[in-house]
């Protein structure tokens, strides 16, 4: 399921983020966060991976913010549909945003096309320091 858009604000943002979590919590704090960086947008949420792949096509954005367990579905799931069709979202970047990071999981994410893998226990300010440098200038 896919929360609602958010409203674009009065120029497109720089840099148009799909945040893919399960957690409502996490979500809403990250959402925060991100929207305090300049020319940072999220212009969708989603908690699942159909919903992740609906927005994803809908909003084609710059970047895609993808946790690996979801409500239903799976990270993985959206990562490997982000590989195989990437015309149909628009080619964004992807980093992963999980607690499951080990080595075989972040290998087979490297597969998939991930650029970074950032750990929730203790990469929170590297995710964000990522999505500040990741804003075109």
């Amino acid at each position: 399921m896919t929360a609602p858009l958010h409203p674009e604000p009065a120029s497109a943002p720089a840099l148009r983020v799909v945040l893919v979590e399960d957690s409502a919590m996490l979500r809403g704090m990250l959402c925060e966060m991100l929207a305090e960086l300049d020319g940072v947008g999220v212009v969708a949420e989603a908690e699942d991976e159909a919903g992740a792949l609906a927005a994803l096509e809908a909003q084609r954005p710059d970047l895609a913010i993808i946790d690996l367990e979801l409500r239903t579905g799976s990270g993985l799931g959206v990562l490997r549909q982000l590989q195989a069709e990437p015309e149909r979202y628009g080619r964004p970047r992807a980093v992963v945003f999980s607690n499951y990071g080990h080595a075989p999981v972040r290998a087979r994410c490297e597969q998939l096309g991930v650029e970074r893998f950032f750990d929730k226990s203790f990469q929170l300010d590297e995710l964000i320091d990522f999505v500040q440098a990741a804003v075109p200038r």
